[in-house]
C-alpha cells in the first residue's frame, strides 16, 4: 500500500493511518512524495530533471525521513520503502496507485488554500486511482462500526465488498446505511420524462428502497458471516444523512459513483460530499469501469 507525502501536518497523520492498515494488512508501506518539475520548458536532449540538480534533495530526504520515523513509531516493525518521484503529485500518485491494495493520504497539502477543505490531489486520486483511497479526516482515533453508503449502483457493488473486508479484518460490525426520498428515483420512464418528476407512492418507493438495500448486502453478508450488519433504511437528505452518521464510524466507505451518477462525472456528489466534511476517515472505492 501506498501513502503520499508532502511534507504537511495532515500528510503526516495520514502516515500515521497508513502505518496502522499496513499492520492490520500484513502489508509492506511504500512512501511516496512527489516532486514537481519546473514549469518553464525543459530543453530537447536535456537530463532528467531531478531533486538533487537544484540542492532541494535534503529536504524531500528530511520530509521522507520524518515520515518514516512517524511510520515505525505508529506501527513498529512494518516493512517501509521510500520513494521520490519527479513530477505532478496528481499523475504520479495515479501511476503508484496501479499497484498498490490501498492508497492512503491526508484531507489537505501544502498546497491547500484556507478555504478548501479537501486537496485537489485527493479529489483526481478518488476518480481516477486504480485502487482504493482512504482519506484521512475527522475526529482523532475514531471508533465504532465500519460505515457503508449503499446506494444500489453496480458500480457500488466494490464498496460493498470492500467494506465487507474491512470489517472482517477490523473486528468491527457493519452499518449498510441507505437514505432515500421522493427524489430517489423518478416518477416515469421514456423520453418525456420531466426532470423535475418525483415519485408520489412513498410506500411503494420505501419497499423498492428497502429490496435494493437487501439485495446489495446480502451476497457478501453471506460470504461475511462474522460480520455483525445492521441495515438501516432511512428516509432523509441523502449527504446530510450519511455525513452525520459518521459521527460515530471508525470509517465509511463509498462508491465513486451513484445510481444518479451522469456518464462523464467520474466523481458523485455523495462520495465528494463525505470526502469534504465526514468525521472519520473516509475510503472511496471504484467500481468496474
Amino acid at each position: 500500500m501506498i501513502v503520499g507525502v508532502d511534507g504537511s501536518a495532515s500528510s503526516l497523520d495520514a502516515v500515521d493511518v497508513a502505518a496502522r492498515e499496513a499492520r492490520l494488512r500484513g502489508a509492506p508501506l511504500r512512501i511516496v512524495h512527489a516532486f514537481g518539475r519546473p514549469s518553464a520548458p525543459v530543453p530537447s536532449g536535456a537530463p532528467p530533471w531531478s531533486p538533487a540538480d537544484h540542492g532541494l534533495e535534503p529536504m524531500v530526504h528530511g520530509r521522507l525521513a520524518e515520515a518514516e520515523r512517524r511510520a515505525h513509531a505508529a506501527a513498529p516493525g512494518i516493512e517501509i520503502a521510500r520513494s521520490v518521484v519527479a513530477g505532478e503529485a496528481l499523475q504520479v500518485l495515479e501511476i503508484e496507485s496501479r499497484s498498490a491494495a490501498l492508497a492512503v493520504m491526508g484531507s489537505r497539502g501544502l498546497s491547500g488554500f484556507s478555504g478548501l477543505l479537501l486537496g485537489s490531489t485527493a479529489v483526481h486520486l478518488a476518480a481516477h486511482g486504480h485502487c482504493p483511497l482512504m482519506v484521512v479526516r475527522g475526529r482523532p482515533d475514531p471508533a465504532g462500526p465500519v460505515l457503508l453508503a449503499v446506494d444500489g449502483s453496480p458500480a457500488g457493488e466494490a464498496a460493498v465488498e470492500f467494506a465487507f473486508a474491512e470489517a472482517a479484518l477490523r473486528e468491527a460490525p457493519l452499518v449498510a446505511l441507505h437514505v432515500w426520498n421522493t427524489w430517489s428515483e423518478r416518477a416515469y420512464e421514456g423520453p418525456g420524462d420531466p426532470l423535475t418528476a418525483v415519485v408520489a407512492d412513498t410506500d411503494r418507493l420505501r419497499e423498492a428502497e428497502q429490496r435494493l438495500l437487501d439485495q446489495a448486502v446480502v451476497s457478501c453478508q453471506e460470504a461475511y458471516p462474522q460480520v455483525a450488519v445492521e441495515r438501516r433504511l432511512v428516509r432523509s437528505r441523502i449527504r446530510s444523512t450519511l455525513i452525520d452518521a459518521t459521527r460515530s464510524a471508525q470509517l465509511v466507505v463509498a462508491g465513486a459513483r451513484g445510481r444518479g451518477g451522469f456518464t462523464g462525472l467520474l466523481l458523485g456528489s455523495v462520495s465528494q460530499a463525505l470526502l469534504h466534511h465526514a468525521h472519520c476517515p473516509v475510503t472511496v472505492v471504484r467500481g468496474k469501469e
